[in-house]
C-alpha cells in the first residue's frame, strides 16, 4: 500500500551509528578493479519499470506487455480528462505528490546524466513524457491542480489489477481555497525539469511546459498552505507533507531558475531563501522533504555557472554532505552492517537512491569548478569519496549485499519474487481474460508463489536494519516498489554504466 509516514519523526531521531569495519568501500579512494555489477543492464531495467506502472491507453511501444489499458474515464466525474499518469507505487491510486515529485528526479536524471546514457536516452526521455504529459493535463485549469485520482481507502480495502479497477476515481484538487502549495510548487519543479529535458529535441513541448511550470509556481506562491490540511481525509496517512511547503517552494524557485535564468527566480531565492529553511540541517531527501535537493541544484549556480551571490549555498551543501560522509565530525547518518544507508524501515531503498544520486551530482559539480568539501575538524570529502560512497550503496542495492540479493526485479540470479504489486501479483489479462474482483484478488495477496508477472526494473523497499529481507508480498515496507524510488537510481546508473565502461 502507499507509504504511510507516521513514523517519519520518530526515525529521525535515531542515534548515528558508525559504521562497522570499513563496510563503506573505497574511503576517500576512487573505484578499483573490474565492475562488480552490469550497471548499463541494470539502467535499462530501471527505466523499463516506469512502462509497468502506467495508467491509461498504452502505446504500441509498450514493453511492459503483460500490462493492459486502465483507466480511462479518469477524470470524467470531474469532467477533466486526467487519463494517464503514474500508479505510484505497487497500488493504483494516483497521488499527485509523490508522482511529480518522481518526474523532477527522473527529469534531473536524463538532464544531468542522460548524455552518458546512449540508447537508453530516448526511453528515459518517454518516461519523462508519460508523466509531463499527465501534469499538464493536472494543471490545465489556471489556479487548480488536480493533485489525486482515486478514493486510497477504498482502493486500499481491495486487491486488484488496474485493469479491473472498480473503486471510486474521485478527484482531489487544491485550488485558491484549498491551497497545495507542496504539491503545486513539486508540480512546476516537475514541469520545469521536464522542460530542460525537451529543450533540444522538442522546443515547442519544453516551452510549453516551462510556461506552464511558471504559472502553478505562482500559483503555489500566491496561496500559501499545505495540502495536508485542507484534504487530510484523502491524502493522509498515504502522502501527507510532515515537512511543510517551504521546502517545495525553494525547490521549484530553483528548477525555474535553472530552467530559465531570469533574474525573477535568482531574486526570490535570495530573498526567500532562508525563511524557506535553505540552511536547515535536515538531511533525509525524498517525496516529502526537498531541502537537500534545492541546496545541491542551487549550488551548482554558484559552482558552475560563478553566480556570486548564491555562495552560501555552497556552505549549505556541504553540511548537507558533511551529514552524508562517515567518519566525519557531522556525520548524522545511520549504516546497516552490510554498509547500506538507513533512513526509515518503510522503504527505506527510496532514500538510498536519492542520496546516492545527490551524491554524485554535487561530485560532478565540485570536480567542475575544482573544489572539495570541508567537514568540521578540517576533514576533507573529495569528489572521488563522494563517487565511491554512491557506488557503494548501488552495488548494495543489485546484490554486493549479505544476502546476495538484487533488490531490482529482474537483475541477477537472486532478487525480490514476491513483490507487494497488484498487477504484478494477479495474472494478467492476457492470462485469465475474466474480472477478477475486489476481494477475490487478496488470495493472491497472501499465497507463497512468485508473482505471475515480472515487474522488470523495479526495486522494493529493501531490507531491513539487520540486512534482512523475508520476500514476503504483504510485506509493503520492504517488499513494495515505487516510481520514487527508481528515478533518482536511473541517473546514478548512467554515470556508473559510463564509469565503469559500459556505456
Amino acid at each position: 500500500m502507499a507509504r504511510l509516514r507516521c513514523v517519519l519523526v520518530l526515525a529521525l531521531l535515531l542515534v548515528t551509528t558508525q559504521l562497522p569495519g570499513d563496510a563503506i568501500a573505497g574511503r576517500g579512494h576512487g573505484h578499483h578493479g573490474p565492475a562488480a555489477h552490469d550497471c548499463r543492464d541494470a539502467l535499462t531495467k530501471s527505466i523499463l519499470f516506469f512502462e509497468g506502472q502506467r495508467s491509461g491507453k498504452l502505446p504500441p511501444s509498450q514493453r511492459q506487455s503483460w500490462r493492459r489499458d486502465s483507466g480511462l474515464s479518469d477524470g470524467a466525474s470531474a469532467k477533466v480528462d486526467l487519463v494517464g499518469g503514474y500508479h505510484d507505487a505497487g497500488d493504483n491510486v494516483k497521488f499527485g505528490f509523490p508522482m511529480a515529485f518522481s518526474m523532477t528526479m527522473l527529469a534531473w536524471s536524463v538532464v544531468e546524466f542522460g548524455g552518458l546514457m546512449k540508447g537508453e536516452l530516448q526511453h528515459a526521455r518517454e518516461a519523462v513524457r508519460w508523466g509531463a504529459d499527465y501534469l499538464l493535463k493536472a494543471t490545465a485549469h489556471p489556479d487548480t491542480i488536480y493533485v489525486q485520482v482515486g478514493d486510497a481507502t477504498k482502493d486500499h480495502a481491495c486487491w486488484e489489477r488496474p485493469e479491473d479497477m472498480d473503486t471510486p476515481r474521485t478527484v482531489f484538487k487544491v485550488d485558491s481555497s484549498t491551497p497545495g502549495s507542496d504539491v503545486a510548487a513539486e508540480t512546476a519543479a516537475a514541469l520545469a525539469a521536464s522542460s530542460l529535458v525537451f529543450r533540444k529535441s522538442d522546443p515547442t513541448y519544453a516551452s510549453r511546459l516551462l510556461t506552464r511550470a511558471k504559472r502553478v509556481f505562482a500559483f503555489a506562491d500566491r496561496h500559501r498552505g499545505s495540502y495536508s490540511t485542507g484534504l487530510a481525509a484523502d491524502v493522509c496517512p498515504y502522502y501527507c507533507s510532515y515537512s511543510g511547503y517551504q521546502d517545495e517552494l525553494l525547490w521549484g524557485a530553483a528548477w525555474l531558475h535553472r530552467a530559465t535564468k531570469s533574474p525573477t527566480y535568482l531574486s526570490y531565492i535570495q530573498l526567500n531563501g532562508q525563511v524557506l529553511g535553505a540552511d536547515e540541517s535536515d538531511n533525509t531527501f525524498g517525496w516529502d522533504n526537498k531541502h537537500a535537493g534545492a541546496r545541491i541544484l542551487i549550488a551548482k549556480s554558484f559552482l558552475v555557472q560563478r553566480v556570486a551571490s548564491l555562495h552560501e549555498y555552497k556552505g549549505h551543501a556541504d553540511t548537507f554532505i558533511c551529514s552524508m560522509v562517515p567518519g566525519t565530525p557531522t556525520d548524522q547518518t545511520q549504516y546497516t552492517r552490510g554498509g547500506l544507508l538507513f533512513k526509515l524501515s518503510d522503504s527505506n531503498m527510496q532514500y538510498v537512491t536519492s542520496s546516492a544520486f545527490l551524491l554524485l551530482t554535487y561530485a560532478k559539480y565540485l570536480a567542475f569548478a575544482k573544489e572539495t568539501v570541508t567537514c568540521g575538524g578540517g576533514a576533507v570529502v573529495t569528489p572521488q569519496r563522494l563517487r565511491a560512497i554512491a557506488r557503494r550503496q548501488v552495488d548494495y542495492l543489485l546484490g554486493s549485499n549479505p544476502m546476495g540479493m538484487s533488490y531490482m526485479v529482474g537483475y541477477g540470479p537472486r532478487y525480490p519474487r514476491r513483490i507487494h504489486h497488484r498487477a504484478s501479483s494477479l495474472p494478467s489479462v492476457a492470462a485469465h481474460p475474466g474480472r477478477i474482483g475486489c476481494s477475490q484478488g487478496f488470495t493472491a495477496l497472501y499465497a507463497g508463489g512468485a508473482n505471475p508477472n515480472v515487474l522488470v526494473g523495479a526495486v522494493v523497499g529493501g531490507p531491513d536494519l539487520q540486512d534482512k529481507f523475508p520476500d514476503q508480498r504483504n510485506d509493503h515496507e520492504h517488499s513494495e516498489p515505487a516510481t520514487y524510488i527508481n528515478a533518482p537510481l536511473v541517473g546514478a546508473l548512467a554515470y556508473l554504466a559510463h564509469s565503469y565502461g559500459q556505456l
